[in-house]
């Protein structure tokens, strides 16, 4: 099934390490029929060099869903993409955001804002070898750079390689003396030069990404112009706070979901994963911030969080601590 990744960017889900996983997506769809998620990066020479295909896998349910990767070599960028394309993701994107160390070694992630050129390059050869939309993620710049300076003629560049759609993280990366939890958080954030660019190239589908945690929050930038909003770490941690509402509030379709009708429509998915063998914690891990704030939380995460690495734990460890849940408002009424 192919949706439009454009429209579907108007919110989106930013690509996790360790995170963003197929289980992790698939948590989320049920959320939120709209919003755009991403996998998480996937190396370009894990897939070209080292053939781990495996790491394209996700369900059908998942889309409108997007193929990061990371990678600066334009032929093994192009390869990979058509690997992403044919595998069925709706968007390919390149990964010029990433501040770690191993990115860094490998010549891809932050570093590449140093070196615009040749991003343009691997976008060029990476549209060429695929017929879905190629993308960008970056940061406002790195290290010792002028943001001023340095962000708009790297957008320049990319879109003059045909790039069409960028999503940029309104922080710096500091790729010497920070760690990459570090440039989460520390560089300062500026918002107003990403709005700047959006008044400067005014036909670049441009999202905003960086220190997002509320619906609120997104429709302000939304409003004030921006093409789309990324929203990481409070997608993740609260995704009811985000997704459940997502869907009318941005989109403007349907209403608002359910997050207890989202996990009773993950078991069917939940038996499915340990019947070819897999565990209850590797799904459930992704489920545990679903009722952040409700009543019967600390419960919910407690239970999963214990009882799902145990070997046999299934369904009912789930429905379990569901009900937690479900009979916490009766008991606080009684």
């Amino acid at each position: 099934m192919k949706t439009d990744p454009q429209r579907a960017a108007r919110l989106s889900v930013a690509p996790m390490m360790d995170w963003t996983d197929q289980h992790c997506r698939y948590f989320h769809r049920l959320l939120s029929r709209e919003t755009l998620l991403y996998t998480e990066m996937v190396t370009a020479p894990a897939l070209v060099r080292g053939g781990a295909v495996h790491l394209l896998d996700h369900d059908a349910a998942e889309h409108p869903v997007a193929l990061q990767l990371g990678g600066s070599d334009p032929r093994e960028l192009a390869q990979a993409a058509r690997l992403g394309a044919d595998a069925g993701y709706d968007e390919i994107n390149l990964n010029c955001g990433c501040p770690s160390d191993r990115v860094q070694s490998g010549t891809f992630g932050a570093v590449l804002m140093t070196h615009p050129r040749l991003v343009a390059d691997c976008v060029l050869a990476m549209r060429e070898a695929v017929d879905v939309e190629v993308t960008v993620k970056c940061r406002i710049g790195v290290d010792d750079q002028d943001p001023e300076v340095v962000l708009p003629d790297f957008l320049d560049h990319i879109a003059r390689a045909g790039c069409r759609r960028v999503t940029i993280h309104a922080r710096k990366a500091w790729l010497q003396g920070l760690s990459p939890k570090e440039n989460r958080d520390i560089p300062p954030l500026d918002y107003d030069l990403v709005h700047r660019m959006k008044a400067r190239f005014p036909d670049l589908h441009i999202s905003i990404n960086g220190g997002i945690t509320s619906l609120d929050e997104a429709r302000a930038h939304l409003d004030a112009g921006l093409d789309g909003v990324m929203i990481g770490r409070a997608a993740y941690h609260q995704p009811a706070d985000i997704l459940c509402g997502a869907d009318p509030m941005i989109f403007g379709t349907g209403a608002a979901s359910d997050p207890v009708e989202a996990v009773r429509a993950m078991l069917p998915y939940i038996e499915a994963h340990l019947a070819s063998g897999g565990r209850l914690h590797q799904i459930t891990r992704h489920m545990l911030g679903a009722f952040a704030g409700r009543p019967g939380a600390r419960s919910w995460r407690r239970m999963l969080s214990e009882g799902a690495v145990h070997k046999g734990a299934g369904p009912e460890l789930v429905e379990a601590a569901l009900a937690q849940i479900v009979e916490m408002p009766e008991r606080q009424a009684g």
